[in-house]
């Protein structure tokens, strides 16, 4: 079986620009190419988990997330990096677009696209783990079954913590959450 890093996109892989389906307004958080690429290095499949309510929310249509896709697979590929999977949640329960106005099982804090992505992939979700900016995110991987980093860059402002949306480690960005996963899954300790 496989094992996946989980990236949340907006505000852990690019930069948080509310709704933005624009490609020439994406480019990579600073310091994440050189954690994804040791990650990828050492067997990790590198999957986006996203919730993209600006569907649901009637700002842009399904059809603009695949520009989006095809621009962070650019600029992924232009740091030596490859992007398996890429996973959105269009729902949100009070949406204004039909048939995206609904209650999912898909959209974080639940766990529904990284069941799916783990089936496509055939990942092993306990040797995976979930990097994003919000206790959705650590909520989601958890549930999952993942273990997950909270990257801390102010984007999270609710901090209400239990048992699923507590994260293994803090980060200050992509590069040191790979440091910490790299020290403390244990399939690759016992490798090295």
């Amino acid at each position: 079986m496989n094992k996946a890093v989980f990236i949340d996109k907006d505000g852990t892989l690019i930069p948080d620009i509310p709704y933005n389906v624009d490609p020439e307004k994406i480019t990579l958080q600073a310091n994440t190419a050189e954690g994804l690429r040791q990650l990828q290095n050492l067997g990790f499949l590198l999957i986006i988990i996203s919730n993209q309510a600006g569907v649901a929310r009637g700002y842009f249509k399904e059809d603009a997330i695949g520009d989006v896709q095809k621009k962070i697979e650019e600029l992924l590929h232009n740091e030596g990096l490859k992007l398996d999977g890429f996973y959105y949640c269009p729902h949100h329960p009070e949406g204004t677009v039909a048939p995206y106005a609904v209650d999912c099982t898909c959209r974080k804090p639940k766990a529904g696209m990284f069941i799916k992505a783990a089936l496509d992939f055939d990942v092993e979700l306990s040797e995976s783990w979930m990097i994003g900016d919000i206790l959705h995110d650590v909520e989601a991987g958890n549930s999952a079954g993942c273990r997950s980093i909270l990257i801390d860059n102010g984007n999270e402002t609710e901090w209400e913590i239990n048992a699923f949306r507590k994260p293994d480690y803090l980060a200050r960005n992509i590069n040191e959450a790979a440091n910490y996963i790299i020290q403390n899954t244990p399939s690759i300790i016992n490798y090295e």
